[in-house]
Protein backbone atom coordinates (compact mmCIF):
# COMPACT_ATOMS: atom_id res chain seq x y z
CA UNK A 1 0.00 0.00 0.00
CA UNK A 2 0.64 3.11 -0.41
CA UNK A 3 0.11 5.49 2.01
CA UNK A 4 0.57 9.53 2.61
CA UNK A 5 0.52 11.15 5.99
CA UNK A 6 -0.07 15.08 6.51
CA UNK A 7 1.69 16.14 9.22
CA UNK A 8 3.48 13.19 10.09
CA UNK A 9 6.00 14.75 12.63
CA UNK A 10 3.68 14.36 15.33
CA UNK A 11 4.31 11.70 17.97
CA UNK A 12 1.65 9.48 17.48
CA UNK A 13 1.83 10.32 13.75
CA UNK A 14 5.48 9.79 13.35
CA UNK A 15 5.20 5.95 15.16
CA UNK A 16 2.36 5.15 13.13
CA UNK A 17 4.15 5.62 10.06
CA UNK A 18 7.33 3.66 11.29
CA UNK A 19 5.04 1.16 12.08
CA UNK A 20 3.85 0.90 8.73
CA UNK A 21 6.92 1.39 6.60
CA UNK A 22 8.32 -1.68 9.17
CA UNK A 23 5.75 -3.41 7.86
CA UNK A 24 6.58 -2.90 3.87
CA UNK A 25 3.87 -0.35 3.22
CA UNK A 26 5.31 3.06 0.83
CA UNK A 27 5.23 5.51 3.29
CA UNK A 28 5.22 9.28 2.39
CA UNK A 29 4.79 12.63 4.29
CA UNK A 30 4.67 16.49 5.06
CA UNK A 31 4.59 18.77 7.39
CA UNK A 32 5.62 22.80 8.09
CA UNK A 33 7.72 21.83 10.84
CA UNK A 34 8.77 18.47 12.56
CA UNK A 35 11.72 18.84 15.66
CA UNK A 36 13.31 15.64 17.55
CA UNK A 37 12.94 13.52 17.86
CA UNK A 38 10.53 12.42 15.44
CA UNK A 39 12.95 14.47 12.58
CA UNK A 40 15.77 12.12 13.48
CA UNK A 41 13.64 8.72 13.57
CA UNK A 42 12.07 9.39 10.12
CA UNK A 43 15.18 10.52 8.46
CA UNK A 44 17.18 7.16 9.62
CA UNK A 45 14.04 5.35 8.49
CA UNK A 46 14.01 7.07 4.92
CA UNK A 47 10.61 8.40 5.07
CA UNK A 48 11.44 12.22 6.61
CA UNK A 49 9.94 14.64 3.88
CA UNK A 50 12.69 16.09 1.78
CA UNK A 51 11.53 19.70 2.34
CA UNK A 52 9.04 21.30 4.76
CA UNK A 53 5.71 22.66 3.67
CA UNK A 54 2.48 21.30 1.95
CA UNK A 55 2.71 20.20 -1.76
CA UNK A 56 -1.27 19.40 -3.05
CA UNK A 57 1.31 18.18 -6.52
CA UNK A 58 2.21 15.12 -4.87
CA UNK A 59 -1.19 14.03 -3.89
CA UNK A 60 -2.13 11.80 -6.50
CA UNK A 61 -4.93 9.20 -7.35
CA UNK A 62 -1.93 6.47 -6.93
CA UNK A 63 -1.84 6.88 -3.26
CA UNK A 64 -4.25 4.31 -1.66
CA UNK A 65 -4.90 6.33 1.66
CA UNK A 66 -4.27 9.66 3.48
CA UNK A 67 -3.49 9.94 7.14
CA UNK A 68 -4.73 13.01 8.41
CA UNK A 69 -3.10 14.67 11.89
CA UNK A 70 -4.50 16.92 14.06
CA UNK A 71 -1.66 19.74 13.41
CA UNK A 72 -3.30 20.18 10.16
CA UNK A 73 -5.95 22.33 9.42
CA UNK A 74 -9.00 21.89 7.32
CA UNK A 75 -8.35 24.00 4.64
CA UNK A 76 -4.74 22.14 4.57
CA UNK A 77 -3.89 22.23 0.53
CA UNK A 78 -2.78 18.58 0.15
CA UNK A 79 -6.20 17.77 2.48
CA UNK A 80 -8.20 19.36 -0.07
CA UNK A 81 -6.21 17.91 -2.93
CA UNK A 82 -7.17 14.23 -1.50
CA UNK A 83 -10.96 15.53 -0.91
CA UNK A 84 -10.93 16.82 -4.67
CA UNK A 85 -9.30 13.31 -5.82
CA UNK A 86 -12.01 11.28 -3.79
CA UNK A 87 -9.04 9.70 -1.50
CA UNK A 88 -9.44 7.61 1.20
CA UNK A 89 -8.63 10.18 4.09
CA UNK A 90 -8.39 8.05 8.24
CA UNK A 91 -7.40 9.62 11.22
CA UNK A 92 -4.94 7.83 12.85
CA UNK A 93 -7.11 5.73 15.22
CA UNK A 94 -9.51 4.95 12.63
CA UNK A 95 -6.36 3.27 10.90
CA UNK A 96 -5.55 1.55 13.90
CA UNK A 97 -8.81 0.05 14.22
CA UNK A 98 -8.56 -1.13 10.07
CA UNK A 99 -5.02 -2.71 11.03
CA UNK A 100 -6.61 -4.30 13.68
CA UNK A 101 -10.38 -5.30 12.64
CA UNK A 102 -9.69 -9.18 13.15
CA UNK A 103 -7.79 -8.80 16.41
CA UNK A 104 -8.75 -8.92 20.04
CA UNK A 105 -8.90 -4.65 21.24
CA UNK A 106 -7.79 -3.82 24.90
CA UNK A 107 -8.25 -0.14 25.37
CA UNK A 108 -7.05 1.92 28.03
CA UNK A 109 -9.56 5.36 28.50
CA UNK A 110 -9.77 7.90 31.63
CA UNK A 111 -8.88 11.69 31.90
CA UNK A 112 -5.87 10.27 33.75
CA UNK A 113 -3.49 7.33 34.40
CA UNK A 114 -4.22 5.52 30.66
CA UNK A 115 -0.35 5.99 29.49
CA UNK A 116 0.84 4.30 32.83
CA UNK A 117 -1.68 1.61 33.05
CA UNK A 118 -1.07 1.07 29.51
CA UNK A 119 3.03 0.81 29.63
CA UNK A 120 2.09 -1.52 32.75
CA UNK A 121 0.46 -3.76 30.97
CA UNK A 122 2.94 -3.90 28.12
CA UNK A 123 6.02 -3.75 30.11
CA UNK A 124 4.54 -7.66 31.95
CA UNK A 125 3.19 -8.62 28.31
CA UNK A 126 6.89 -7.59 27.29
CA UNK A 127 8.28 -9.65 30.35
CA UNK A 128 6.09 -12.50 29.75
CA UNK A 129 6.96 -13.21 25.93
CA UNK A 130 3.58 -12.06 24.90
CA UNK A 131 3.51 -10.21 21.40
CA UNK A 132 0.94 -7.61 20.39
CA UNK A 133 -0.17 -4.54 18.59
CA UNK A 134 -0.07 -1.31 20.67
CA UNK A 135 -0.18 2.50 20.79
CA UNK A 136 0.76 4.17 24.17
CA UNK A 137 1.57 7.71 24.76
CA UNK A 138 5.43 7.74 26.19
CA UNK A 139 8.47 6.19 25.61
CA UNK A 140 8.70 2.90 27.29
CA UNK A 141 12.08 1.37 28.67
CA UNK A 142 12.41 -1.93 26.37
CA UNK A 143 10.44 -0.96 23.33
CA UNK A 144 12.23 1.21 20.18
CA UNK A 145 8.36 2.72 18.93
CA UNK A 146 5.12 4.07 20.69
CA UNK A 147 3.53 1.58 17.98
CA UNK A 148 3.65 -1.16 16.61
CA UNK A 149 2.03 -3.30 14.10
CA UNK A 150 2.31 -6.91 13.19
CA UNK A 151 0.75 -9.46 11.13
CA UNK A 152 1.50 -12.31 13.39
CA UNK A 153 -0.34 -10.93 16.12
CA UNK A 154 -3.59 -11.60 18.10
CA UNK A 155 -3.85 -8.96 20.88
CA UNK A 156 -3.86 -5.02 20.33
CA UNK A 157 -3.23 -2.66 23.27
CA UNK A 158 -4.29 0.81 22.37
CA UNK A 159 -4.09 3.88 25.13
CA UNK A 160 -7.37 5.44 24.61
CA UNK A 161 -7.46 9.25 24.25
CA UNK A 162 -11.09 11.25 24.34
CA UNK A 163 -9.90 14.23 22.17
CA UNK A 164 -10.52 15.00 18.44
CA UNK A 165 -9.67 12.24 15.74
CA UNK A 166 -8.25 14.87 13.32
CA UNK A 167 -9.56 18.03 11.92
CA UNK A 168 -12.46 16.48 9.58
CA UNK A 169 -13.56 13.76 12.50
CA UNK A 170 -14.77 15.26 15.48
CA UNK A 171 -15.30 11.87 17.29
CA UNK A 172 -13.00 10.85 20.44
CA UNK A 173 -10.36 8.91 19.41
CA UNK A 174 -11.17 6.39 21.80
CA UNK A 175 -14.54 5.57 19.78
CA UNK A 176 -12.32 4.27 17.19
CA UNK A 177 -11.68 1.09 18.56
CA UNK A 178 -14.52 -0.95 19.64
CA UNK A 179 -12.84 -2.81 22.48
CA UNK A 180 -13.31 -6.07 23.92
CA UNK A 181 -11.64 -5.17 27.26
CA UNK A 182 -11.64 -1.46 27.82
CA UNK A 183 -10.60 0.06 30.89
CA UNK A 184 -11.54 3.46 32.32
CA UNK A 185 -9.16 4.87 34.76
CA UNK A 186 -11.56 7.90 36.20
CA UNK A 187 -13.36 11.15 34.69
CA UNK A 188 -11.96 14.82 35.16
CA UNK A 189 -12.80 17.77 33.06
CA UNK A 190 -10.43 18.15 30.39
CA UNK A 191 -10.57 19.86 27.12
CA UNK A 192 -12.71 22.65 27.60
CA UNK A 193 -11.83 23.98 24.09
CA UNK A 194 -13.85 20.84 22.69
CA UNK A 195 -15.93 19.70 25.74
CA UNK A 196 -16.93 23.23 26.94
CA UNK A 197 -19.42 21.34 29.79
CA UNK A 198 -18.68 18.94 32.07
CA UNK A 199 -21.77 16.94 30.99
CA UNK A 200 -21.18 16.71 27.54
CA UNK A 201 -17.53 15.68 28.52
CA UNK A 202 -18.85 12.72 30.60
CA UNK A 203 -21.08 12.09 27.43
CA UNK A 204 -18.16 11.00 25.82
CA UNK A 205 -16.96 8.27 27.82
CA UNK A 206 -20.99 6.81 28.01
CA UNK A 207 -20.68 6.77 24.08
CA UNK A 208 -17.04 4.85 24.91
CA UNK A 209 -18.90 2.31 27.07
CA UNK A 210 -21.48 1.70 24.63
CA UNK A 211 -18.74 0.56 22.03
CA UNK A 212 -17.45 -2.40 24.12
CA UNK A 213 -17.85 -5.02 21.96
CA UNK A 214 -20.58 -7.90 22.64
CA UNK A 215 -19.43 -10.31 25.43
CA UNK A 216 -16.61 -8.06 26.24
CA UNK A 217 -15.55 -6.22 29.81
CA UNK A 218 -15.12 -3.45 31.19
CA UNK A 219 -13.16 -2.33 34.08
CA UNK A 220 -12.87 0.43 36.07
CA UNK A 221 -12.28 2.20 38.80
CA UNK A 222 -14.78 2.11 41.70
CA UNK A 223 -13.74 5.30 43.56
CA UNK A 224 -14.52 7.22 41.02
CA UNK A 225 -18.53 8.88 41.46
CA UNK A 226 -18.92 9.32 37.71
CA UNK A 227 -18.13 5.97 36.64
CA UNK A 228 -21.07 4.54 38.30
CA UNK A 229 -23.27 6.19 36.34
CA UNK A 230 -21.47 5.85 33.02
CA UNK A 231 -20.95 1.96 33.31
CA UNK A 232 -24.38 1.59 33.83
CA UNK A 233 -24.74 2.30 30.01
CA UNK A 234 -22.57 -1.18 29.52
CA UNK A 235 -24.80 -3.34 27.78
CA UNK A 236 -25.78 -6.33 29.82
CA UNK A 237 -23.72 -8.89 28.44
CA UNK A 238 -20.76 -6.92 29.35
CA UNK A 239 -18.57 -8.17 32.56
CA UNK A 240 -18.14 -5.38 34.60
CA UNK A 241 -15.04 -5.46 36.63
CA UNK A 242 -14.85 -3.03 39.43
CA UNK A 243 -11.41 -1.97 41.29
CA UNK A 244 -9.55 -0.19 43.78
CA UNK A 245 -5.80 0.49 44.39
CA UNK A 246 -3.80 -2.70 45.30
CA UNK A 247 -2.80 -3.29 48.84
CA UNK A 248 0.26 -2.20 49.53
CA UNK A 249 2.89 -0.47 52.08
CA UNK A 250 5.14 2.16 52.54
CA UNK A 251 8.54 1.38 54.41
CA UNK A 252 11.75 3.59 54.26
CA UNK A 253 10.76 5.31 50.79
CA UNK A 254 10.27 1.89 49.05
CA UNK A 255 6.35 0.80 48.43
CA UNK A 256 5.84 -2.91 48.07
CA UNK A 257 2.49 -4.65 47.13
CA UNK A 258 0.80 -7.01 49.67
CA UNK A 259 0.03 -9.98 48.18
CA UNK A 260 -0.57 -14.00 49.09
CA UNK A 261 2.57 -14.69 48.76
CA UNK A 262 4.17 -12.01 50.74
CA UNK A 263 5.64 -8.27 49.50
CA UNK A 264 6.33 -7.34 46.12
CA UNK A 265 9.23 -4.56 46.44
CA UNK A 266 8.09 -1.80 43.35
CA UNK A 267 10.28 0.59 41.72
CA UNK A 268 7.04 3.00 41.48
CA UNK A 269 4.91 4.60 44.00
CA UNK A 270 1.91 7.01 44.99
CA UNK A 271 -1.73 5.63 45.59
CA UNK A 272 -2.80 6.72 42.15
CA UNK A 273 0.30 4.04 40.41
CA UNK A 274 -1.54 1.18 42.85
CA UNK A 275 -4.95 1.90 41.36
CA UNK A 276 -3.47 2.15 38.03
CA UNK A 277 -1.46 -0.98 38.56
CA UNK A 278 -4.52 -2.89 39.83
CA UNK A 279 -6.29 -2.11 36.62
CA UNK A 280 -3.24 -3.28 34.70
CA UNK A 281 -3.31 -6.66 36.50
CA UNK A 282 -7.30 -7.04 35.61
CA UNK A 283 -6.26 -6.92 32.33
CA UNK A 284 -3.94 -9.07 32.31
CA UNK A 285 -5.75 -11.57 33.74
CA UNK A 286 -8.73 -10.98 30.77
CA UNK A 287 -5.29 -11.57 28.55
CA UNK A 288 -4.42 -15.01 30.01
CA UNK A 289 -1.59 -13.78 32.46
CA UNK A 290 -1.58 -15.54 36.19
CA UNK A 291 -1.26 -12.98 39.02
CA UNK A 292 2.24 -14.32 40.16
CA UNK A 293 3.75 -13.87 36.56
CA UNK A 294 2.06 -10.01 36.88
CA UNK A 295 3.93 -9.73 40.40
CA UNK A 296 7.07 -10.73 39.12
CA UNK A 297 7.17 -8.92 35.75
CA UNK A 298 5.75 -5.41 37.31
CA UNK A 299 8.42 -5.54 39.94
CA UNK A 300 10.67 -4.58 37.22
CA UNK A 301 8.87 -1.30 35.81
CA UNK A 302 10.47 1.74 36.02
CA UNK A 303 7.49 4.00 34.85
CA UNK A 304 6.68 5.42 31.41
CA UNK A 305 9.21 8.68 30.41
CA UNK A 306 7.75 11.95 32.21
CA UNK A 307 5.56 9.89 34.39
CA UNK A 308 6.74 10.79 38.01
CA UNK A 309 10.03 10.32 36.54
CA UNK A 310 13.16 10.64 38.32
CA UNK A 311 15.86 12.87 36.47
CA UNK A 312 18.35 12.70 39.59
CA UNK A 313 18.75 11.73 43.37
CA UNK A 314 21.56 12.37 45.68
CA UNK A 315 21.53 11.02 49.57
CA UNK A 316 19.55 14.19 50.98
CA UNK A 317 16.80 14.56 47.97
CA UNK A 318 16.12 13.61 44.44
CA UNK A 319 14.48 15.81 41.38
CA UNK A 320 11.53 14.17 39.44
CA UNK A 321 9.36 15.37 36.37
CA UNK A 322 5.68 14.64 35.66
CA UNK A 323 3.48 15.16 32.41
CA UNK A 324 0.68 16.57 35.07
CA UNK A 325 -1.52 19.23 34.22
CA UNK A 326 -4.80 18.77 34.93
CA UNK A 327 -6.12 19.52 38.21
CA UNK A 328 -6.71 15.69 39.16
CA UNK A 329 -3.23 14.82 38.03
CA UNK A 330 -1.65 17.55 39.98
CA UNK A 331 -3.28 16.35 43.27
CA UNK A 332 -2.19 12.98 42.62
CA UNK A 333 1.38 13.79 41.47
CA UNK A 334 1.73 16.17 44.43
CA UNK A 335 0.19 13.30 47.02
CA UNK A 336 2.44 11.07 45.63
CA UNK A 337 5.48 12.75 46.28
CA UNK A 338 4.62 13.98 49.58
CA UNK A 339 3.21 10.81 50.84
CA UNK A 340 6.41 8.90 49.86
CA UNK A 341 8.43 10.98 51.52
CA UNK A 342 6.74 12.56 54.34
CA UNK A 343 9.38 14.27 56.34
CA UNK A 344 11.27 16.13 53.08
CA UNK A 345 10.15 19.89 52.00
CA UNK A 346 8.14 19.38 48.60
CA UNK A 347 8.73 22.38 45.49
CA UNK A 348 5.96 21.38 43.45
CA UNK A 349 6.27 23.64 39.91
CA UNK A 350 3.41 22.91 37.10
CA UNK A 351 3.12 24.88 34.20
CA UNK A 352 -0.17 26.22 32.84
CA UNK A 353 0.65 24.66 28.98
CA UNK A 354 -3.10 23.33 27.50
CA UNK A 355 -6.03 25.68 25.85
CA UNK A 356 -7.75 24.20 29.18
CA UNK A 357 -5.35 25.46 31.88
CA UNK A 358 -4.76 28.28 30.02
CA UNK A 359 -8.56 29.62 30.17
CA UNK A 360 -10.18 32.12 33.03
CA UNK A 361 -12.79 30.18 33.16
CA UNK A 362 -11.15 26.99 33.92
CA UNK A 363 -8.99 28.45 36.78
CA UNK A 364 -11.11 27.77 39.48
CA UNK A 365 -10.57 23.89 38.65
CA UNK A 366 -7.12 23.98 40.39
CA UNK A 367 -8.67 25.17 43.46
CA UNK A 368 -7.04 23.29 46.03
CA UNK A 369 -4.31 20.76 44.16
CA UNK A 370 -1.00 21.79 44.73
CA UNK A 371 -1.80 22.49 49.13
CA UNK A 372 0.45 19.33 49.96
CA UNK A 373 3.54 20.78 48.53
CA UNK A 374 5.32 22.84 50.91
CA UNK A 375 6.13 25.68 48.05
CA UNK A 376 3.89 25.63 44.80
CA UNK A 377 4.94 27.44 41.58
CA UNK A 378 2.71 27.59 39.20
CA UNK A 379 4.53 29.04 35.95
CA UNK A 380 2.56 30.37 32.45
CA UNK A 381 3.93 31.99 29.34
CA UNK A 382 2.09 34.98 28.22
CA UNK A 383 3.68 33.90 24.56
CA UNK A 384 1.95 30.62 25.26
CA UNK A 385 -1.78 32.21 25.93
CA UNK A 386 -1.52 34.73 23.03
CA UNK A 387 -0.25 31.72 20.39
CA UNK A 388 -3.43 29.64 21.49
CA UNK A 389 -5.18 32.75 20.86
CA UNK A 390 -6.92 32.95 24.17
CA UNK A 391 -7.64 36.12 26.21
CA UNK A 392 -5.06 36.99 28.58
CA UNK A 393 -4.93 35.56 31.96
CA UNK A 394 -3.42 37.81 35.03
CA UNK A 395 -1.05 36.53 38.10
CA UNK A 396 -3.81 37.38 40.63
CA UNK A 397 -6.18 35.37 38.38
CA UNK A 398 -4.04 31.94 38.56
CA UNK A 399 -2.97 32.70 42.23
CA UNK A 400 -6.67 32.44 42.79
CA UNK A 401 -7.94 29.75 40.76
CA UNK A 402 -4.96 27.69 43.02
CA UNK A 403 -6.54 29.03 46.13
CA UNK A 404 -4.26 31.31 46.44
CA UNK A 405 -0.71 29.92 48.65
CA UNK A 406 1.03 29.46 45.38
CA UNK A 407 3.96 31.59 43.51
CA UNK A 408 3.23 32.84 39.84
CA UNK A 409 5.82 33.20 37.37
CA UNK A 410 5.53 33.83 33.80
CA UNK A 411 9.77 34.46 33.40
CA UNK A 412 11.31 31.10 32.58
CA UNK A 413 14.90 32.46 33.18
CA UNK A 414 14.18 33.39 36.54
CA UNK A 415 12.26 29.87 37.03
CA UNK A 416 15.23 28.48 36.49
CA UNK A 417 17.33 30.42 38.36
CA UNK A 418 15.22 30.33 41.74
CA UNK A 419 15.66 26.30 41.31
CA UNK A 420 19.20 26.62 41.11
CA UNK A 421 19.76 28.20 43.76
CA UNK A 422 17.60 25.73 45.60
CA UNK A 423 19.00 23.97 48.75
CA UNK A 424 18.30 19.58 48.05
CA UNK A 425 18.78 19.95 52.06
CA UNK A 426 16.12 16.87 52.69
CA UNK A 427 14.01 17.96 49.52
CA UNK A 428 12.48 16.91 46.75
CA UNK A 429 11.87 18.96 43.78
CA UNK A 430 8.67 18.37 41.03
CA UNK A 431 8.66 19.89 37.54
CA UNK A 432 5.19 18.82 36.03
CA UNK A 433 4.54 19.89 32.23
CA UNK A 434 3.15 18.79 28.98
CA UNK A 435 5.15 21.48 27.47
CA UNK A 436 8.63 22.50 28.51
CA UNK A 437 8.15 25.82 30.95
CA UNK A 438 9.14 27.93 28.28
CA UNK A 439 12.09 26.30 26.99
CA UNK A 440 13.66 25.25 30.06
CA UNK A 441 15.56 21.92 29.86
CA UNK A 442 14.09 20.18 33.21
CA UNK A 443 16.67 17.32 32.44
CA UNK A 444 19.69 19.40 32.67
CA UNK A 445 18.54 21.61 35.62
CA UNK A 446 17.50 18.61 37.99
CA UNK A 447 21.39 17.39 37.44
CA UNK A 448 22.85 20.24 38.01
CA UNK A 449 21.07 20.81 41.47
CA UNK A 450 21.55 17.19 42.55
CA UNK A 451 25.60 17.91 40.91
CA UNK A 452 25.76 20.77 43.02
CA UNK A 453 24.26 19.58 46.33
CA UNK A 454 26.80 16.23 46.21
Amino acid sequence: MRIHFIAIGGSAMHNLALALHDKGYQITGSDDQIFEPSRGRLEKAGILPDEMGWFPEKIGADLDAIILGMHARTDNPELLRAQELGLKVYSYPEFLFQQTANKKRVVIGGSHGKTSITSMILHVMNDVGMKCDFMVGAQLEGFDRMVNLEESTEVAIFEGDEYLSSPIDRRPKFLHYKPHVALLSGIAWDHINVFPTFEGYVDQFRLFVESIEPNGSLIWYSGDEHLHEVTNKALGNTKSLPYLAHPNVVDNGVTSLQTNNGLVELQIFGNHNMENLQGAMLVCRELGIQDEQFYKSISTFGGAARRLELIDKCETGAVYRDFAHSPSKLKATVRALKEQYPTRRLIACMELHTFSSLSADFLKEYDGCMDEADIAIVYFSPEAVKHKKLDMITAEEVSKGFGGGVTVETDSAALKEYLLNTSMDETNILLMSSGNFGGLDVIAVGKQLIEFSA
